[in-house]
């Protein structure tokens, strides 16, 4: 039997210590692989819109709200509505 000739592609990346420390336990505190985290990392920071592939959508919304903190809860719920009517017509 022939080999096959596919080839992989190995990626060497240089990380800080420090920085990859927190990556490998995080990635445990979520239960994922450290690569699965630095993959969704990445998407989320090249996404321009970062609301279609959240990962945990309490964690978006909390992040959202704290961003909007001078904002009411009134008002901030009546802003994500509006939203949900204009992306649905």
């Amino acid at each position: 039997m022939a080999r096959s000739s596919l080839k992989r592609e190995k990626w060497t990346l240089s990380f800080d210590p420090h920085l990859k420390d927190f990556l490998v336990k995080t990635a445990k505190r979520r239960g994922v692989y450290p690569v699965t985290l630095l993959e969704q990392i990445v998407k989320e920071k090249f996404n321009p819109f970062g609301h279609a592939d959240v990962g945990d959508s309490v964690a978006y919304v909390r992040m959202l709200r704290r961003h909007a903190r001078k904002r009411s809860d009134k008002s901030f719920l009546k802003g994500i509505r509006a939203w949900q009517r204009s992306a649905s017509s």
